[in-house]
């Protein structure tokens, strides 16, 4: 049992008084103090006055330019100083620990929403210690700048400064809603009574094929390829393709889901290969982290599943 006037049954002074000492004493000044801790000089000083008060000490020697510690301040001082930094490395512990836990992934903004974000439960599911960040953006990630562990790239693959591993080649097809088959729409040339949708990819890269190219290739002549609807992501144009909008000339890999729910058909080919394909890349070194390999292993494993069924997506 502690004795009634031992130091544990003092009660402590109120907590923002102390840190605003402790503040002011490692500054040395009133203003600075103020600056770090968001608040005003006035605000300080009364706290400090409050301190002082309910202390019955002096804690600082007011000049007119300046402060002094008094001995009372002088003795308070190391204790709070040693307590506070204490506590301000335990939170930079946990903000460690959370930062190592803490898996950043960047990929592209149609294959986010149609490929990656469905199956990322199951990811995290498998990995309950890693917290997942998903930022999708048609720009290149910035490792050091945007704090990027892994990115699922469309490009050539040509990034020597990287650790890279090519996950999927893809390709352009014509998608739309079985309605739109049931209407009619049964070969290449029924697309001059369909509307067409168009994505404009915001790309610095080689652009895939557009409808003009697909219907060169298809060689179907006749046919206004700049009519329609036009979007600038690619999530968008599968989307207003399964509410009938219209038929789309859409990625394979982020059309399959769609096309396996019986949502999207491919009327007909041809299915054009793209110049660029789907790459895992991160800094070079980092592909032995732990999180950054069982994200790796899951996305290879996902991506062979998805290629397991491509067969229900024709590529006349």
């Amino acid at each position: 049992m502690h004795e009634k006037n031992s130091p544990r049954s003092q009660p402590l002074p109120p907590l923002n008084a102390l840190r605003a000492f402790e503040a002011i004493a490692r500054h040395m000044s009133f203003a600075r103090a103020a600056e770090e801790l968001h608040v005003t000089p006035a605000a300080l000083s009364h706290q400090i006055r409050g301190l002082e008060e309910q202390l019955g000490l002096a804690l600082f020697t007011r000049r007119t330019r300046s402060i002094e510690l008094t001995e009372a301040g002088r003795t308070l001082y190391p204790g709070l100083q040693a307590g506070f930094e204490s506590v301000r490395g335990a939170v930079a512990r946990l903000d460690r620990e959370r930062a190592a836990n803490t898996l950043v992934i960047s990929a592209t903004v149609g294959l986010t929403a149609k490929w990656l974000m469905p199956r990322l439960w199951r990811f995290l599911h498998a990995h309950p210690e890693i917290d997942a960040r998903v930022a999708a953006t048609m720009k290149l990630a910035d490792f050091a700048a945007d704090g990027v562990d892994v990115a699922i790239r469309m490009s050539n693959g040509d990034h020597p400064d990287l650790h890279v591993e090519k996950l999927s080649d893809d390709f352009m097809l014509p998608v739309c809603s079985p309605r739109l088959v049931e209407q009619g729409l049964r070969s290449a040339a029924d697309l001059a009574r369909f509307p067409l949708i168009h994505h404009d990819i915001p790309m610095s890269m080689r652009a895939p094929p557009k409808w003009a190219d697909w219907l060169a290739i298809a060689g179907v002549p006749g046919i206004d390829a700049t009519r329609g609807l036009r979007v600038n992501v690619a999530d968008h144009a599968l989307d207003a393709a399964v509410a009938g909008a219209g038929v789309s000339l859409s990625f394979k890999l982020i059309a399959s889901d769609d096309v396996h729910a019986g949502r999207l058909v491919c009327p007909f080919g041809p299915a054009l290969p793209l110049a660029v394909g789907y790459y895992f890349v991160c800094p070079k070194g980092h592909e032995t982290r732990p999180r950054v390999r069982a994200f790796r292993d899951w996305l290879f494993a996902e991506m062979d599943e998805t290629k397991g069924k491509w067969a229900a997506v024709p590529a006349r």
